[in-house]
């Protein structure tokens, strides 16, 4: 039996949002691999007397991830969390994670997202929304203007902004897109929107306001944006 992977979605922070799918496959690994935030969610399902748990960064995945694969042995599992839903960002770190084990030695688990948390606490369905993750390592331009032109369409956005405080350039926050926006002919001043950090979690904070009053405001790597233009329609209007 070759060696296999689990890629997991474990929620936005809470421990309340990891499913037991989750839970379980972390229980049946060997080796657990992830940034410290998202291992700190799933703690409670790890057991470090018998598990190996590596923390890894930006710089040291690769090799992290690596050296992991290199000392399993066939039939042993090893689990690697991603905050939220891992089919919604950071899709080049699976990508990779697939390369290394290959496709038929990974299963994919999903999670709660917190885009899911953010629709139910501003109260715009994803059925009427764009839903856009700016968390990515590669090029954005398409994305955001995909963005402008949803604005512009009267559609809803949920999005993840990216955070790169390394350099500004790539950087793409709420004060950045608040920015962008208006600079793309969009009246900023009277777009409704939603901005909530660490979300599920006791840090959790709301913000609600107009799009013009995100800028100059910094807010939570861990965060998700509402641009809320919905129109609530129910079924007796069919």
């Amino acid at each position: 039996m070759p060696k296999k992977l689990f890629v997991v979605g474990v929620g936005p922070g809470s421990p309340l949002y990891v499913t037991d799918a989750a839970k379980e496959a972390v229980r049946k690994s060997k080796y657990v691999v992830g940034y410290r935030y998202t291992l700190a969610t799933i703690e409670g399902a790890i057991d470090r007397s018998r598990q190996e748990v590596l923390e890894v960064t930006m710089k040291s995945q690769e090799d992290v991830y690596q050296g992991v694969y290199a000392r399993m042995k066939d039939g042993e599992y090893c689990t690697v969390p991603f905050t939220g839903d891992v089919n919604f960002s950071e899709s080049e770190v699976v990508d990779r994670l697939l390369e290394i084990f290959g496709d038929d030695n990974v299963q994919i688990i999903p999670g709660i997202s917190s885009i899911q948390v953010a629709a139910a606490k501003s109260r715009v369905p994803t059925d009427k929304a764009f839903i856009v993750t700016f968390h990515v390592t590669g090029d954005i331009e398409q994305k955001k203007k995909d963005l402008v032109q949803a604005v512009k369409d009267g559609k809803s956005v949920i999005l993840l902004p990216r955070p790169w405080p390394r350099d500004l350039s790539k950087h793409f926050m709420q004060s950045d897109i608040a920015k962008f926006l208006k600079a793309n002919g969009i009246d900023t001043q009277k777009l409704k929107v939603w901005v909530f950090e660490h979300l599920t979690t006791d840090k959790e904070t709301t913000f609600k306001g107009v799009v013009s009053d995100l800028e100059g405001k910094e807010f939570s790597d861990l965060s998700a944006m509402v641009i809320d233009q919905v129109k609530r329609q129910t079924y007796l209007e069919f």
